[in-house]
């Protein structure tokens, strides 16, 4: 599993290069955005893209994997569909080759012969990254690779990315928006029980050098199996007192209302990206993430459930913790990543239905439900 681990933050470091090479210059940029449609599409949003940066990270992602891991081939999941269209009408698969020449051939077919663009992303796939500084020495987890799947998604909070607006970052301060919301997670369930148990979080842009203008990101990391409890992130002291909890802007009013009084209006936040709104829990920015909707996805959070649960927290169904009179958090109210909603059609079949509650410690997640119950 340390090798398991090695792999999945080297993939991760590769994936955040090639975002970061997609966003270098702008006419280039501009030839990898296509719109989703149809059943693909969130309906959260009124327009949500597909890049091919994001099919090009799943499917390097997808590669390397199955390369060291065969036994996991079939159960490495994404959010994006690798068929991409060109500006000819044709549809192309997109997958990552045995050499970088003839990945770079496939991926000039999409690019509709950009030849210098599509091998620039073919060395970024088949380039590996810079030594890794995570310590996975000697962990060890009780788990074999033919036990696990692999959830995916390659660049969240896509809609920041595109717009590409460069925020600083003040260290312990959550900020609501910009390129720093984009993140690449790789988040590993058990297939028996759905329980994450291995995650991976990239933010790629998290620091911009201001002398040679290249950004820089960060890995963050965590395992939870059984005894094993693991992560990068220290374990914040959540102390006693009210909880600060991040929202989306769009969160209904009910909710804003039944939190405000709960926690207090100077305590509610902000800020886009499911995955970011996840990681600003996991580093203490905040005490919760609260979403109602269902608006989220199997890929969005299995890579920080992980680290949570490394934390001693987790991530509940909302709508089911609600209706429990077992307290908030059981086996039956957390998110689990092994089976989709039959009722569902196309990506819908892997949503989170119920909203979700993410947080570190229990006693905030008990009061956060008992607010809301009533509300919804």
């Amino acid at each position: 599993m340390a090798d398991l681990m090695r792999l999945l933050l080297r993939v991760s470091e590769k994936a955040a290069n090639v975002a970061r090479v997609c966003r270098q210059e702008a006419p280039l940029f501009q030839l990898l955005v296509q719109e989703k449609t149809g059943e693909d599409k969130n309906k959260k949003f009124v327009q949500d893209f597909k890049t091919l940066a994001d099919v090009v990270i799943q499917e390097m992602i997808r590669h390397d994997v199955a390369a060291q891991f065969p036994e996991m081939a079939g159960f490495i999941h994404g959010e994006e569909s690798n068929k991409f269209e060109n500006g000819l009408g044709e549809c192309v698969t997109v997958t990552v080759c045995g050499t970088e020449e003839e990945t770079a051939k496939l991926l000039a077919t999409v690019l509709d012969g950009h030849h210098t663009a599509a091998s620039l992303l073919a060395r970024a796939i088949h380039q590996d990254p810079e030594t890794l500084e995570a310590n996975t020495d000697g962990l060890t987890v009780p788990l074999r690779p033919s036990e696990l799947g692999i959830w995916i998604d390659p660049i969240d909070a896509t809609s920041q990315y595109i717009e590409g607006r460069e925020e600083v970052l003040e260290e312990g301060r959550l900020s609501p928006s910009g390129l720093h919301c984009a993140l690449v997670l790789i988040g590993v369930y058990l297939r028996g029980t759905g329980e994450p148990v291995m995650g991976v979080i990239n933010q790629p842009f998290y620091h911009k050098d201001p002398a040679g203008g290249r950004w820089r990101g960060k890995q963050y990391w965590g395992v939870s199996c059984g005894s094993v409890n693991v992560c990068s992130v220290s374990r914040p002291d959540d102390g006693a007192g009210k909880p600060s909890v991040v929202l989306s802007s769009s969160e209904k009013q009910a909710v804003k209302e039944a939190l405000s009084s709960l926690c207090g209006p100077d305590r509610l936040m902000y800020a886009s990206g499911a995955g970011y709104k996840l990681l600003c829990v996991i580093q203490g920015l905040a005490n919760a993430y609260v979403l109602s909707e269902g608006s989220t996805f199997k890929w969005d959070s299995c890579a920080p459930h992980a680290l949570l649960r490394a934390l001693g927290g987790g991530v509940v169904d909302l709508t089911k913790s609600l209706q429990s009179d077992c307290g908030a958090q059981d086996q039956k109210t957390e998110l689990t990543y092994h089976q989709p909603s039959s009722e569902r059609k196309g990506a819908d079949h892997w949503a989170n239905h119920g909203g979700l509650v993410a947080y570190r410690d229990n006693s905030h997640l008990r009061s956060i439900i008992g607010a809301l119950k009533g509300k919804l």
